[in-house]
């Protein structure tokens, strides 16, 4: 019963904290304070998610698909990044 409780409220405590981000979003796009190659990578996520479920048609493949898909996109820039400062490109 005690667990119901606390899922509950952690449930509660987690959408209002995601609502609270949306709304501060919406609020920095409205006001011009966001730039919108920050909202694209952020976005970049989700997409990459949509077409691997629509190739693989199952939401845990879609999701480690996508986790691997990630991590390869971050080592790559890591690698890019520390190429370009060794070689001061």
């Amino acid at each position: 019963m005690y667990s119901i409780i606390g899922l509950c409220i952690a449930g509660g405590l987690l959408a209002i904290g995601i609502l609270a981000m949306v709304v501060s979003g919406l609020r920095g796009m409205i006001n011009g304070k966001q730039d919108f190659k920050k909202i694209g990578m952020f976005l970049l996520p989700f997409l990459v998610y949509a077409i691997a479920y629509v190739l693989t048609q199952d939401y845990s493949e879609a999701g480690v698909a996508t986790m691997l898909f990630m991590m390869a996109t971050m080592a790559l820039g890591i690698m890019l990044t520390g190429a370009r400062t060794t070689f001061n490109l």
